[in-house]
């Protein structure tokens, strides 16, 4: 009986303090209401397949996270890790060689997403502590940018892309929330504006704000003549473009919208058309909740083992340069490729990101 009446106290306890733990949660978050557009049928250009079934796996040993992808002249991929899959507080960038051997290139402490080389062969790096970082041949750390000209710092640098100029363009996806699971959750329900796109000047060292906020702004790609930057803004199912060149130079408008999937990384061909990974499909919950204040802050105090999960669903995107869709791959079992955070083509190949995942996706093209 003794036992009985412990173990029911401490159920008590527990309700009361899960209870607690919610309602202050829930009072740290103030969403905005949005409502989604209807979700596009997948029919037509966008209806399911199974392409994406025979992707192969790059196994990265016990690393998590490769959310970017870039490869050198020598054909070495690079991605940046964290040390497990749900924790993102250290990490590495990571280098595999076209053997598929996996060796730590530069001993970051934090996880780094968006990679891209520059013309010297610095690798041009997001780091979720730093802000944009270049690190060169050796693997040392310079830090380029950690705040814009009005001291908004860059807490979630997401992703990075250069034109032939050099001008070196990136996303930063919060100044008010520096990167964890819970904030990602966050961000995602309250709907607000925050971040942008930015550009810094290798020469020059100045920075400069593109498009003044984002929604989670996330992948970025240059043009192939620089014409326009598109940044990626996944809480809108969007991608915007920023006009560089032109009559409409300085201007912002949509490349694409009311995507059935949650868009995250973009990155360009050698035709000028682009690749658009997703993180998962959409979800009819989410939709729903969006323009419904009150759910989403209670769902936000929820704490995140009582969340629902992301759903692991392969889909990847191919967009001409004028934002119209010409195919897409699926992996609708979510068994061969759960997510797809990026994309980079390389030798008849594309290598496949994930925010998650233990390995690089390896995708033979026809």
């Amino acid at each position: 009986m003794r036992v009985k009446k412990i173990i029911k106290s401490l159920s008590i306890f527990f309700i009361i303090g899960l209870v607690t733990s919610i309602i202050i949660q829930s009072c740290a978050i103030k969403p905005l209401a949005w409502l989604p557009p209807i979700k596009p049928e997948l029919k037509g250009v966008i209806a399911e397949n199974e392409l994406l079934n025979s992707t192969e796996w790059i196994d990265l040993n016990g690393w998590y996270g490769p959310e970017d992808i870039a490869v050198d002249k020598q054909g070495n991929l690079y991605c940046g890790a964290h040390v497990s899959k749900n924790d993102f507080t250290d990490g590495r960038i990571l280098k595999i060689n076209p053997t598929g051997k996996v060796s730590i290139f530069c001993k970051t402490n934090a996880w780094v997403t968006g990679l891209h080389f520059d013309k010297n062969e610095n690798l041009i790096a997001c780091d979720q502590k730093r802000g944009l970082i270049s690190v060169d041949k050796k693997g040392e750390i310079t830090i380029l940018a950690s705040h814009d000209k009005n001291g908004n710092k860059f807490l979630i640098p997401n992703d990075v892309d250069i034109a032939s100029n050099g001008i070196i363009y990136f996303s930063n996806t919060s100044s008010k929330y520096s990167f964890s699971r819970k904030n990602a959750r966050k961000i995602l329900l309250e709907v607000k504006p925050d971040g942008g796109l930015y550009s810094y000047n290798p020469e020059t060292e100045e920075v400069k704000t593109v498009i003044d906020s984002s929604f989670f702004g996330n992948g970025v790609a240059v043009s192939k003549n620089d014409d326009f930057v598109l940044m990626v803004d996944l809480t809108k199912y969007r991608v915007v473009r920023h006009w560089l060149k032109g009559e409409k130079k300085g201007e912002t408008d949509i490349f694409i919208e009311n995507l059935p999937g949650l868009p995250n990384g973009i990155s360009k061909r050698d035709d000028g058309s682009f690749w658009l990974g997703f993180t998962t499909r959409r979800d009819d919950l989410l939709d729903k909740i969006q323009p419904k204040v009150g759910v989403k802050k209670l769902i936000s105090g929820i704490p995140l083992w009582l969340q629902p999960k992301q759903e692991p669903f392969g889909m990847i995107m191919h967009i001409s340069e004028n934002g119209a869709i010409l195919k897409t791959y699926y992996d609708t079992t979510g068994k061969f490729v759960s997510e797809a955070s990026s994309i980079e083509e390389y030798n008849g190949y594309l290598y496949l990101g994930g925010d998650l995942t233990d390995h690089i996706g390896k995708y033979k093209m026809d």
